[in-house]
């Protein structure tokens, strides 16, 4: 087994030039096969709606879709859904999304559960939901002290996101619904 210094250690350089969709989480690749199934697609669709309306009259925070957070030069993440409050210039984030929703699948949940949580955490996400399909339960974590804590298990409750300049009522009922 080889160590961990004879292992490539892959940089942002080395992403721009990959095919395909692929994460790089401290100088690993990973890639974002196969395309996510249609029920999390679908529900990533409602999420992005949900959000989107809910900013209609936020001067200062938007919705985006999977697009290049450049946590460090080793560390670029494609988050499911996001809010940032700032306006980004170039082709990636630079900065922390203030929330975050990552869709569970069977080839991402630990992924999603523990390595992006952990970065999240770090990065300063303050608020993290990790949507879980199979169980129709989206457990909402909040940033305080530098520690995230859980907030609640939504199901179908309406959870409001304070983002400081703006908030976000959202019917996690929603989000369900075929």
């Amino acid at each position: 087994m080889l160590s961990p210094e004879e292992l490539p250690h892959y940089v942002y350089a080395d992403y721009r030039l990959w095919e395909g969709r692929w994460e790089l989480i401290e100088g690993i690749p990973y890639a974002m096969t196969p395309s996510p199934n249609f029920r999390h697609q679908k529900i990533s669709q409602k999420i992005a709606r949900l959000l989107d309306e809910s900013l209609d009259n936020c001067k200062h925070c938007q919705a985006v879709l999977p697009v290049d957070w450049k946590v460090s030069d080793d560390t670029v993440l494609q988050p499911d859904n996001m809010v940032i409050c700032y306006r980004p210039s170039g082709d990636f984030l630079f900065k922390a999304p203030s929330l975050i929703f990552e869709i569970l699948s069977p080839s991402t949940s630990g992924k999603d559960r523990k390595t992006k949580y952990s970065i999240y955490e770090r990065e300063g996400v303050v608020f993290y939901c990790i949507v879980d399909p199979e169980n129709s339960v989206s457990k909402i974590y909040r940033l305080r002290d530098g520690r995230y804590i859980k907030q609640m298990d939504a199901t179908d409750e309406t959870f409001e996101f304070d983002l400081g300049k703006c908030s976000i009522d959202l019917d996690f009922s929603q989000i369900w619904k075929e």
